[in-house]
């Protein structure tokens, strides 16, 4: 698993974490939630946790299980870094159209952006920014506390942080590492979002709508741009104070802080269903599949867009989490994309690591009632 970056800075972190058409599980296996599953409430600081496996042969629309209050199947929610995957599958296609090649510079696709304080973007290639070894500082170490955007704030007073302006961010500090080690940044996936504006001619949400969501059914699936109230049907999202441990309803926020590095919103059953297309080859070529799944640029550690955890019992996952302002969220699934699994909770505290992999444990190991 990678480790996590802050997308928003505290008090609010954000980390940048099927076979069938319909994106809500309208008819859902419903089961009793595992222990963990309650675990993510009683020891994760979480109102609510929710989990959707499958769908498999006896559960068509998946075996959905929830703990807590006010929170159902088809809920849409903030999905976080996962946007990440679905960024890195539409640069995976252009490269397969010939539009992109993994080795072409960030100059080459945006001249003159990627400069000053040891940042040259002659040196960065697409592969270094889809694998973060791009060394690129990630602009969200630098954003300010009291930024509204940041503490989950909207209104009119809350400032969205343009693209440019994040590039900039990032450009004020020298290379967080050497070039070719990795290190998760965000910066990486916001110049992807604009290469892939430069070589289209359509903004990345208009790609990953055209290319992703139109054809797999993702009904319940959106990249919101300027919209700050997330589509019904929705719970609620959360911020834990750390002072008092208040709860703070952090719902409504501007995604555009986000951006191409981590804005999505969606639904268990979409997520569970766009990485079961993804791993299942119906997106990418079985060359693009290979590549988007070659972890040895980052050590073994990030694929591009996907990454690896291997279980106790041997079987290695492959997906992403999302960590934004009142929700975190993980997929994983087997490298076929036969058996995918997502679990969410409605607050952005995070869920200790030893909580989640005993999760995917009792899924992707068989100790589901361990």
């Amino acid at each position: 698993m990678p480790i996590l970056r802050a997308l928003l800075v505290a008090p609010v972190v954000l980390t940048l974490l099927a076979l069938g058409t319909a994106s809500l599980p309208s008819e859902p296996h419903l089961t009793p939630a595992s222990p963990h599953l309650h675990r993510l409430v009683a020891e994760g600081d979480a109102p609510a946790a929710a989990l959707l496996a499958g769908p498999s042969a006896s559960a068509p629309y998946g075996t959905y299980g929830s703990a807590g209050p006010g929170i159902r199947p088809g809920d849409r929610f903030r999905a976080g870094s996962i946007t990440k995957t679905f960024v890195a599958t539409v640069v995976l296609q252009l490269v397969d159209e010939g539009e992109l090649r993994l080795s072409d510079s960030v100059e080459a696709h945006l001249p003159g952006l990627i400069r000053g304080q040891g940042n040259d973007g002659a040196r960065i290639t697409l592969r270094s920014l889809l694998t973060h070894t791009s060394g690129l500082y990630d602009y969200t170490e630098a954003l300010p506390a009291t930024d509204p955007a940041v503490t989950g704030a909207a209104g009119p007073s809350a400032q969205p942080l343009a693209p440019g302006t994040a590039i900039r961010t990032a450009l004020a500090h020298a290379p967080a590492t050497a070039p070719g080690a990795y290190a998760y940044s965000n910066t990486n996936y916001v110049l992807l979002g604009l290469i892939v504006q430069r070589v289209t001619g359509h903004p990345y949400a208009a790609e990953i709508q055209r290319r992703v969501l139109t054809p797999l059914h993702l009904s319940g699936t959106s990249l919101p741009g300027a919209r700050s109230a997330l589509p019904v049907p929705h719970s609620r999202g959360y911020h834990r104070s750390a002072d008092d441990g208040t709860l703070r309803d952090v719902t409504a926020i501007d995604p555009r802080i986000a951006g191409a590095a981590g804005e999505l919103v969606s639904t268990l059953a979409d997520l569970n269903h766009f990485y079961a297309a993804l791993l299942g080859g119906r997106l990418l070529s079985p060359a693009q599949l290979a590549t988007l799944l070659d972890t040895r640029a980052a050590d073994g550690r990030y694929g591009m867009g996907v990454y690896p955890q291997r279980l106790s019992c041997g079987t290695t996952v492959w997906g992403h989490d999302g960590h934004i302002t009142g929700s975190y969220v993980r997929t994983a699934a087997t490298v076929d994309g036969l058996h995918v699994f997502t679990f969410r909770v409605n607050t952005d505290a995070l869920p200790g690591p030893a909580l989640q992999a005993a999760l995917l444990e009792a899924e992707f190991c068989g100790s589901r009632t361990t």
